[in-house]
């Protein structure tokens, strides 16, 4: 369907969050979508679209303030509530399976510019959080968040897209808050284990074959309409600047993360590059959501899907 829409000029949406095969069809595709002008826009949901529109919304902001644009965000999982679908942890698995069969794409997965492969001198070391952390910033204990990822990367060429405008040394992370104090540390040591856990027996056939028999949800199980009304998410991005300015923005969702939040997401993604972004304003490529749609598309979220864009 990529090959199909890059060289007939058809814009594109998706909501993959396999960074590997993205850029496969970058490698791919990308100079027919920029000789068609197709744009072809992929993690149009959850991830990436909090990620990204709430770093493009933060750097905006900032340079309002401060004339400049931050050289270090950090995004904050505060509250999400929403569940897993079967075809979600397929692909999880799936990826997991090729990295650990293909040294090569392992370390190609491992590599936080994997969607920039136009620009391969990009090695400004990224720090992401592996375990429990007390992050003074937030006043708060984190522990990983599995979505980064995706999201990092996709931010990542956001910069990259938009010639570096955040800077050569731009750093990002991401990270999933579990609260103050001994009971805050107890809960990152705790989902920092589960992750573990969950990665583990994914690597080990036998525990991998009995987890997708007996334990996760099938490919097209998930979270019920009445699950998906009854999700949110909350997210805080802080950035700072190299004058030691800081600012904090924060994205909120009002259903699932996943299924409700997302598909207004890639409806409002879908309607904004057909109506609201004309060939003029966006040449073809593979294009970020922040890059293709920006405001307009924030806009359209804050107006039609029930997210929310604000200064902390």
């Amino acid at each position: 369907m990529i090959k199909a829409c890059a060289e007939n000029g058809t814009d594109y949406c998706d909501l993959c969050g396999e960074a590997y095969w993205i850029k496969r069809m970058i490698v791919k595709y990308a100079d027919a979508a920029k000789e068609s002008g197709a744009r072809i826009v992929s993690c149009c949901g959850f991830d990436s679209i909090p990620s990204d529109l709430g770093v493009h919304f933060l750097q905006q902001q900032g340079h309002k303030r401060f004339d400049k644009y931050f050289s270090t965000i950090k995004l904050a999982v505060n509250a999400m509530k929403g569940g897993a679908s079967g075809g979600t942890l397929a692909s999880m698995i799936e990826a997991v399976k090729a990295a650990k069969s293909d040294p090569k794409l392992r370390k190609e997965m491992n590599n936080p510019y994997i969607l920039c492969p136009e620009k391969s001198d990009l090695r400004h070391p990224q720090v992401s959080i592996k375990g429990p952390a007390f992050d003074t910033d937030f006043q708060r204990w984190s522990a990983p968040f599995i979505m980064e990822a995706i999201n990092a990367r996709v931010v990542l060429r956001s910069n990259m897209l938009l010639n570096m405008a955040y800077g050569d040394d731009f750093l990002y992370r991401e990270q999933m808050m579990t609260g103050k104090g001994f009971k805050g540390r107890v809960s990152a040591i705790g989902l920092t284990a589960g992750l573990g856990l969950f990665a583990l027996s994914v690597i080990i056939n036998p525990l991998r074959q009995f987890m997708q028999r007996f334990v996760l949800p099938k490919p097209g199980e998930g979270p019920s309409p009445e699950a998906q009304l009854a999700g949110h998410f909350d997210i805080s991005l802080l950035g700072k600047n190299g004058d030691g300015d800081t600012l904090t923005v924060r994205v909120t969702g009002d259903r699932d993360p996943g299924y409700g939040c997302t598909a207004k997401m890639l409806a409002q993604a879908s309607l904004c590059l057909a109506f609201d972004v004309t060939k003029e304003d966006c040449g073809g490529g593979f294009l970020t959501p922040a890059t293709a749609m920006g405001d307009r598309l924030t806009e359209r979220l804050i107006q039609h899907a029930g997210m929310t864009f604000t200064v902390d």
